[in-house]
């Protein structure tokens, strides 16, 4: 197998160099136009141990010297056509590095000097000794391995520093020097990738002309390092101005970098470092700005919401747990606004999330416009924002902040075409007296918001003492919830629906009722929102459901054969995976045929998911039962609109005097 490519003929293979072949010790060529002269010549440089090549006379030693380098040639000068003196003018046009020794009887003076002058490297004089000659034949050959071997060295500091230019330059980081005042005398060619800056332009420069603005204090202890190995600046972060154009929003703009720095001081000499033998700065930068920008999206993520990019939950506490301190130090107050939309819900169901997402982010940028400079708006989730106040004074300036917000929100929001209206319930609590701490402070905003959410919305409300009992009572009404459904203490009323020509009952409409064991007989209006707003809801109506299925079946088997029973559907119920199958299971637990049930929903719930709520609809209608909308009127729906729903009863709103059904 033969060797692969040296790692000297590879390097040169990469800069495109050919390398310089390395010469055979003592090539020689005897030159003369008599022949027995020129085979006594070779006899003698034989005998001592050289092999030469012979060239009988002028024309045959240049043939020779152009087809292959000779180290030494003994040239006889006298020679017809052809002379020695040619020879010497020839190897001197063609810049031969032969070294030629004239053997000549012509010893005259000037013979010699134009010999020495056209380049011979010595004279012999015929008839020569033979010591004198081989002498002066190895003192040449000498000359030449001594010429070689510094050719050799030279070529292998240019390769060496061509190398390491080429490893420098290659480099990934920037690499540079500084001389002792901090003035560049090296830059690598990273700097104009990295920063947009030519090395011309910034050699001889001060340090400062590539540092940012913010960053020149620290700038000057980094680059101004002397001290060298483990105490040398390393992995330092600084900012440093670029020359490159970014371009953000169809606007250029100069920019900086972020840059890892290392450095370290030089010295004339490495034992003794001091002031004196001090004479420059070395060091590195990498760019890490991709890695900084990465940080700031991680650090940004973890701190603010995605949808608005306010500040989140985590934020708002951690300010809010400042302000708090702020407060008590210089005995101040701070206020804390908990704000959830009304009717948000209605447009998200009713347009979609894409368009109430877009409705967030507009509200989130009104509600700024509204906030003092030092002032935080958070978003808690979903359509809940707290706002925090610091540095108060009354209740006044809240009440002017919070009015101004509902002002703000009062006016539509304009969303592709829709004009869209939102108001918003906001509960105050004030610091102290409202709270001490950043959760007391906002869960107590969230009490009073639910308060104002009770006496109809869209308004604000300072939070007191007593509406804990009320917040108490109402988390004690959802515990008992939880109970009477366990307990069975709902109970299932119907409501006759009589036909008014004849007074004939024709169906009852199922409600539920809930028997407390101490407050006794319930109204819906008083649990029914509580249910709804914890998820309960799916599970009263589904007690109702079957109980009314159950009776219904009953009183058919008793005679009343035509009677029918309407029970409510809830979006949450329809949209619950299985509904269709429960509903036939339902059935068939109580015996009741489809042909005797109708299934209620108001418009609301038909307008928010219609995707996933009319093919329902459809399918349960084909079992044969029948779809009415409850309290027609009260919502966004046209007579002209229903007609592509699978609708086969309308009822008039509730508030209406004969309270008729329409078929």
């Amino acid at each position: 197998m033969s060797e692969g490519p040296s790692p000297r003929e590879s390097y040169a293979k990469m800069v495109n160099r050919p390398v310089t072949p390395v010469p055979n010790s003592g090539r020689l060529l005897l030159v003369d136009d008599k022949q027995e002269l020129l085979t006594s010549l070779h006899h003698l440089v034989t005998l001592y141990g050289y092999e030469a090549d012979q060239a009988l006379g002028g024309q045959a030693a240049m043939d020779a010297l152009a087809n292959q380098e000779y180290d030494v040639v003994l040239l006889d000068l006298i020679m017809p056509e052809i002379s020695g003196h040619d020879i010497l003018d020839f190897a001197a046009r063609e810049k031969l590095a032969s070294k030629i020794i004239v053997v000549s009887g012509d010893s005259s003076f000037s013979g010699v000097k134009h010999a020495l002058h056209c380049g011979a490297f010595d004279f012999v004089k015929k008839p020569y000794e033979a010591a004198e000659l081989i002498a002066t034949m190895e003192t040449a050959l000498r000359q030449v391995q001594l010429e070689y071997r510094h050719d050799e060295m030279q070529s292998q500091l240019k390769e060496s520093e061509e190398l390491h230019r080429f490893i420098v330059n290659s480099s990934p980081d920037l690499v540079y020097m500084l001389d002792r005042n901090g003035c560049f005398t090296f830059v690598n060619d990273r700097l104009e990738s990295m920063l947009g800056f030519s090395r011309d332009t910034l050699v001889g420069k001060h340090f400062s002309e590539l540092i940012d603005a913010d960053d020149i204090e620290k700038a000057r202890n980094l680059f101004n390092e002397r001290r060298t190995g483990d105490r040398a600046v390393k992995n330092e972060e600084i900012r440093l101005r670029s020359n490159l154009q970014e371009r953000r929003e169809g606007l250029s703009r100069a920019q900086t970098i972020w840059a890892e720095l290392t450095a370290m001081g030089m010295y004339a000499d490495s034992v003794e470092r001091t002031r004196a033998n001090f004479i420059g700065t070395f060091g590195t930068a990498r760019d890490i700005s991709a890695r900084k920008e990465a940080e700031e999206l991680i650090n940004f993520q973890a701190y603010h919401d995605l949808l608005t990019h306010l500040p989140n939950r985590a934020l708002l506490k951690d300010r809010l747990g400042l302000a708090i301190a702020h407060a008590q130090r210089n005995k101040r107050k701070l206020a804390t606004m908990f704000l959830d939309l009304d009717r948000f819900k209605l447009v998200n169901d009713t347009l979609g999330h894409n368009m109430g997402d877009r409705l967030l982010k507009a509200v989130a940028n009104r509600l700024q416009s509204c906030l003092r400079s030092g002032d935080t708006l958070s978003r808690f989730g979903g359509d809940e924002f707290t706002l925090l106040l610091p540095e108060v004074r009354t209740r006044d300036d809240v009440v002017v902040i919070a009015e101004k917000i509902l002002d703000r929100l009062n006016e539509p929001f304009v969303i592709d075409g829709h004009e869209l209206f939102v108001g918003a319930s906001i509960g105050i609590s004030m610091y102290p007296e409202g709270g001490d701490t950043g959760e007391s402070l906002v869960q107590n905003a969230d009490i009073a918001m639910y308060h104002v959410k009770s006496r109809g919305k869209n308004g604000y409300q300072f939070f007191s003492e007593e509406m804990n009992h009320q917040f108490s009572t109402r988390l004690s009404m959802e515990r008992e919830l939880r109970n009477a459904l366990l307990q069975g203490e709902f109970e299932v009323f119907y409501q006759p629906q009589v036909c008014l020509a004849d007074g004939r009952v024709t169906g009852v409409e199922a409600l539920v009722r809930w028997r407390h064991g101490v407050r006794g007989l319930i109204e819906p209006s008083e649990f029914m929102p509580l249910a709804a707003e914890t998820g309960l809801i799916m599970q009263i109506d589904e007690f109702v459901q079957d109980q009314a299925f159950r009776d219904v079946a009953t009183w058919r088997r008793d005679g009343f054969s035509d009677m029918q029973v309407s029970v409510n559907l809830t979006s949450a119920q329809i949209e619950q995976e299985g509904f269709v199958g429960r509903f036939v299971g339902a059935l068939e637990a109580s015996g009741l045929e489809a042909e005797g049930v109708i299934l209620e929903i108001t418009e609301n719930t038909l307008m928010q998911d219609i995707e996933v709520i009319i093919p329902k609809l459809k399918e349960v209608q084909s079992l044969g039962a029948r779809i009415a909308i409850d309290d027609f009127g009260t919502g966004y729906s046209s007579l002209a609109y229903l007609q592509q729903f699978p609708i086969n009863t309308l009822k008039l709103c509730g508030r209406h005097p004969c309270g008729c059904i329409w078929r």
